[in-house]
């Protein structure tokens, strides 16, 4: 078996037949001079649509990504062997469906080869004891039938709550119905995530279930306001939308539409000043010394904690710096990824077997507390820590070779270990072997000598990999520390967009379509208006 390196690889994610470095040493030369509307620090996905719609306005625009490939936390390369495309960090894409950029299709990304698939199996919940549930795309009863098998109650209540939500949506008629259903939702919502499944669902199976689900992104189940994890399987079912050859085909694309409105985008270009005249932003400063200004503003996708390193402290006042000071980094996560002589498959409680493009993993709903208090103690336990399970290539087998599997097991666990975060270098492959044991028995095919090549990534390589995933963080939908930074800073001329800017991470897109409608506004325009005319 083959353990790949850490180190990323540089693909040419935008042009074709040149390697990255040579590409960004030639641009360098060509770009310092040239002018530019904004500069954006950072290739993240939330910065790459702030400057999408940037260009899409007409504005000139350069995006300084400072890794090999672009999009941060949203990008899919060959870190394991040639043909095995895998996601580095994110995989779906169900957040960002409810963005005006993809429902109102305002950036036409389709046109740049981003294609989301639909899952009709959207994900598969086994059980060390061969119990199993399984979630079908928007096909409650189906999904039920699965839970009937361990629990008919449990099945009973998936059905009445399936219908309690369809009530209280949105677009549901008024009245006493879809207040009550409204109310229910919003008690359910206040409460910790285990304390509703325990009231909520009978077998233990259904609460672990619905609590390994829901902590795909945010807090755990342990804290107050995660009630709503309880129905996880019930958001499930209305799909977890995969981009055909990765994730981070929206990034590519994302890419693609900048350059192609006469933007640039240049890679390992890591930037690490600003650039301040008569205390206003002018532009930025790369670690290799180049320069690049920007006519009307920057945007920045840093984290505010290294960003408020690169400009005197008296420009930032006190109630941003202190407001930072606040920030607290999520649980870290894990990656293992391994390429497979096979994809997965999961022997079903009814009989027979399914092939599913995510799995969710754990036996006891107790043990949605452990994560949590190993980061307290500087533990790790990961006996039956929640495991996020996704192997897109079960339908999207543009991204393996024929035949092959590819598999990416991912949760939260502890960054500071005891001795410091250093230690995950001497435990990491230990942790992974007992975290991918824990995960083969669940499946109905898979051995460890299905491995053929693996790439481990701990808290401390996603930090090192990324300055912006600050102790581990991978910037989940997580807003229980709400010390979000502003859109725009106390530096004129200087935007922040990304995880650390309101609503949070994930990949919603919106904090990035969110500073472009400020920056846009404060040009006097309106976004609506921008894409109407560049549609």
């Amino acid at each position: 078996m083959r353990t790949a390196a850490i180190a990323p690889i540089a693909l040419p994610a935008l042009v074709q037949g040149a390697d990255a470095a040579d590409r960004t040493r030639a641009s360098t030369r060509r770009t310092a001079s040239e002018h530019f509307d904004y500069v954006v620090a950072g290739a993240g996905h939330n910065s790459l649509i702030c400057a999408a719609y940037l260009s899409k306005a007409g504005y000139r625009v350069l995006v300084l990504e400072g890794q090999a490939i672009i999009g941060g936390g949203c990008k899919t390369s060959e870190i394991l062997l040639p043909g095995y495309k895998e996601d580095w960090c994110s995989s779906t894409h169900g957040i960002i469906a409810n963005n005006p950029l993809v429902t109102r299709n305002e950036l036409h990304l389709e046109r740049y080869g981003y294609e989301i698939l639909h899952p009709e199996v959207v994900i598969h919940f086994p059980f060390a004891d061969g119990a199993s549930f399984t979630v079908y795309l928007n096909d409650v009863e189906r999904t039920a039938a699965t839970i009937a098998t361990v629990s008919k109650t449990d099945a009973e209540t998936f059905r009445h709550l399936a219908a309690l939500r369809a009530a209280a949506a949105p677009k549901a008629p008024d009245g006493p119905a879809k207040t009550q259903a409204q109310a229910y939702l919003g008690t359910l919502g206040t409460m910790s995530g285990y304390a509703a499944a325990r009231q909520v669902w009978r077998s233990p199976q259904m609460q672990a279930a619905a609590l390994s689900g829901g902590r795909f992104s945010g807090p755990s189940g342990a804290e107050l306001g995660t009630g709503l994890q309880a129905l996880s399987m019930l958001a499930h079912v209305g799909g977890r939308p995969l981009p055909r050859g990765g994730s981070g085909m929206l990034s590519v694309a994302l890419g693609r539409l900048i350059e192609a409105s006469n933007g640039v985008v240049l890679t390992n270009m890591p930037v690490t000043g600003l650039v301040i005249e008569n205390g206003k932003c002018k532009g930025v400063e790369c670690a290799d010394g180049s320069r690049f200004l920007a006519g009307t503003g920057v945007v920045s996708t840093i984290h505010p904690r290294q960003l408020l390193t690169m400009a005197p402290r008296a420009l930032w006042g006190d109630a941003l710096v202190q407001q930072v000071a606040l920030m607290q980094p999520e649980l870290a996560m894990f990656a293992f990824h391994y390429a497979l002589t096979e994809p997965p498959r999961y022997n079903l409680a009814s009989g027979g077997s399914v092939s599913s493009p995510e799995a969710a993993v754990m036996d006891d709903p107790a043990s949605i507390f452990v994560p949590n208090l190993d980061a307290a103690r500087g533990e790790l336990h990961p006996d039956d820590y929640p495991l996020q399970v996704c192997h897109p290539s079960v339908v999207d087998t543009t991204r393996v070779p024929q035949g092959r599997g590819l598999v990416k097991v991912q949760g939260y666990i502890t960054y500071d270990l005891k001795g410091g975060p250093g230690q995950w270098d001497v435990i990491k492959d230990q942790v992974a072997d007992q975290v991918v044991a824990r995960y083969l028995k669940t499946t109905a095919n898979l051995t460890p000598a299905n491995i053929l090549a693996k790439h481990l990534v701990s808290p401390l390589d996603m930090e090192r990999g990324n300055a912006a995933m600050w102790r581990g963080s991978v910037h989940g939908f997580d807003n229980r520390y709400g010390a979000f930074a502003p859109y725009r800073l106390p530096i004129a001329g200087l935007y922040q967009t990304g995880d650390c800017t309101s609503p949070g991470g994930g990949i919603s897109g919106m904090p990035g379509r969110n500073a472009a409608e400020l920056i846009l506004r404060d040009q006097g325009r309106e976004i609506g208006q921008v894409v109407a005319s560049s549609a």
